[in-house]
């Protein structure tokens, strides 16, 4: 913020000027119908002159006044804009270091929320304080001083009346206070729910729960609307009450014996009084709501990541995989999801994983590019434990496809150049995607659809396949990725890799026998431990439970 206070300050000033303008009119005002109309200073004869002169001069303070309201607006909106526009690139680079558990943690409804109504309360915060503070407070307390020029009896009046308008603010403010903290939680829960509805529609609409999403999201957004109502009732609440003691203040003024023009001068500081006191109810209104949407986004903002980055470059070795003594649970649980698990993967090894549903393969994986870190134990890549490197080091050297591929909305070229610098056309053509992109109209420039609705889901793990070669990864993680294949094209895909990327690593998590026959090695997991490793042939002669499988998906001839 600071980086802009000369705008703030360049803006205060220039509302001086505008708050002075305003506050000169009435008493310039007041000698035109005194002195200039009525001639009470010249035995009741006017001077034509002196209402020229005035008249002109309040034209003139008028222009000036709006220019300097207009360059105040200027500078407001430059000051509050370009803080709202650090503090969102701020909060967005914050959430970037998360891990996982930290963005669940927040939820993503919630940080889409901070990101964008609450930045943007807090940018209105900044600009209502730098301008509404100065106005406020001159037009209050100036609009009193110059009254207690004008006449003290009405001055003595006017100060009577403004406890009594202090009050009412205050007891307003004090209900309606907890509130705003109560909405912006609330709104969380609306943008969560169009968040998961939206990501979700097509199972929405598979399983025909279109009715009770939607009462799902009512039901939310009637709190918020609930919330909002009562935020709103208590203001209407306020300023009828505000306005009927100006008006009672306007009627005990029209009591006191004193020329016209005093009366309408002293009328016209009483409405600007009545102007400042409503602007300083909106505005700590929005200072109100500011702090509490201020003290949302300072959470994300000074929120540290839990993965501490570490030193270590890069290393001798290339595409060496050890877990020695490792276990793992998610943060809130007890459960141990991995327990003591000791794998070594060698250089160039191809290492399939597989198992029951549950049992720990994603979970493991994750813990080798430190999207997790173990509880316990130790992971090393290269020789050298993964929390010892530097983490964009460390994920340089892996490249994980998900079964559920993340795709953006550029062009598939784009998507594909995500992986790095290289040869698109030939990453494709490993990945068994070039076939199906170039008989597309636009080819490699096809713009992917929002989360890619206009490929099929092979053509999309194909994609990601081909995003993943492309960055030349020392080790490659394949996490259920080939599942939307069919098995000529995996087949075909897992030998292009062994032809054109025989010396990266690749760890393999599949459900499908056919997917990792050819492995090196196959881990079996159950349960969240490691029960066999070996090849094809000596687990289906000493595991049961890949025998198991082997025969529920091919027969016993396997």
């Amino acid at each position: 913020m600071w980086k802009y206070k000369l705008f703030a300050i360049i803006a205060a000033l220039f509302m001086v000027g505008e708050v002075m303008m305003d506050l000169i009119q009435p008493e310039l005002m007041h000698q035109i119908v005194d002195n200039g109309v009525l001639g009470l200073e010249n035995d009741g004869v006017g001077n034509i002159n002196l209402v020229w002169q005035l008249g002109i001069k309040m034209i003139l303070l008028v222009l000036f006044g709006g220019f300097c309201g207009s360059m105040n607006n200027v500078f407001v909106n430059m000051s509050g804009q370009n803080i709202g526009n650090e503090i969102r690139k701020n909060c967005f680079q914050n959430i970037m270091t998360f891990s996982f558990p930290q963005i669940d943690k927040f939820g993503t409804g919630s940080l889409v929320t901070r990101v964008t109504n609450d930045i943007t309360q807090v940018q209105n915060l900044i600009s209502h304080f730098v301008r509404g503070m100065v106005r406020t407070l001159l037009l209050t307390f100036g609009s009193m001083y110059f009254m207690f020029r004008l006449d003290k009896t009405i001055g003595m009046i006017i100060l009577c009346t403004f406890p009594f308008i202090i009050g009412c603010m205050g007891f307003c403010l004090w209900k309606a206070n907890p509130l705003f903290s109560k909405l912006q939680s609330q709104l969380d829960v609306v943008n969560g729910i169009m968040q998961e509805d939206i990501s979700g529609i097509r199972m929405i609409k598979a399983c025909v729960r279109e009715i009770y999403e939607k009462m799902r999201f009512g039901k939310a957004n009637d709190e918020l609307v609930k919330t909002q109502l009562q935020i709103l009732i208590i203001f209407a609440f306020m300023n009828p009450v505000v306005n009927a003691l100006i008006y009672v203040t306007i009627a005990v003024i029209f009591c006191v014996e004193t020329t016209p023009g005093v009366v309408m001068a002293a009328i016209t500081y009483t409405t600007q009084l009545l102007n400042g006191v409503l602007m300083l109810v909106m505005l700590f209104q929005s200072i109100s709501r500011g702090y509490v949407s201020w003290k949302r986004v300072k959470e994300v903002l000074h929120t540290q990541p839990e993965l501490k980055d570490g030193k270590v470059e890069n290393t001798d070795c290339y595409g060496m995989v050890e877990f020695k003594n490792v276990s793992f649970c998610y943060t809130g649980s007890e459960k141990a999801v991995i327990e003591n698990i000791n794998l070594k993967i060698h250089s160039g090894e191809t290492i399939a994983i597989m198992g029951a549903t549950g049992c720990g393969k994603t979970s493991l994986i994750n813990l080798i590019p430190r999207f997790y870190d173990a509880v316990s134990g130790t992971v090393f890549v290269d020789g050298v434990d993964v929390k010892q490197y530097n983490q964009k080091a460390l994920r340089k050297k892996i490249a994980v496809v998900l079964q559920k591929s993340e795709l953006f909305g550029v062009t598939i070229a784009e998507n594909i150049a995500w992986g790095g610098k290289g040869d698109i056309k030939q990453a494709a053509k490993i990945a068994q995607a070039d076939e199906f992109i170039s008989s597309m109209t636009e080819g490699y420039n096809t713009v992917v659809s929002e989360r890619g609705m206009n490929l099929s889901g092979g053509q999309k793990q194909r994609v990601s396949i081909a995003r993943a070669i492309l960055k030349s990864a020392e080790i490659l993680i394949f996490d259920d990725a080939t599942s939307a294949l069919d098995l000529k094209t995996e087949a075909q895909l897992y030998d292009a890799l062994q032809k054109y990327c025989p010396k990266s690593t690749k760890i393999i998590v599949a459900q499908r026998i056919a997917s990792v026959q050819k492995a090196d090695r196959i881990v079996v997991m159950a349960h969240g431990n490691i029960v066999a490793v070996g090849t094809h042939k000596e687990l289906f002669e000493n595991c049961q439970i890949y025998k198991d499988i082997c025969h529920s998906q091919i027969g016993k001839e396997c």
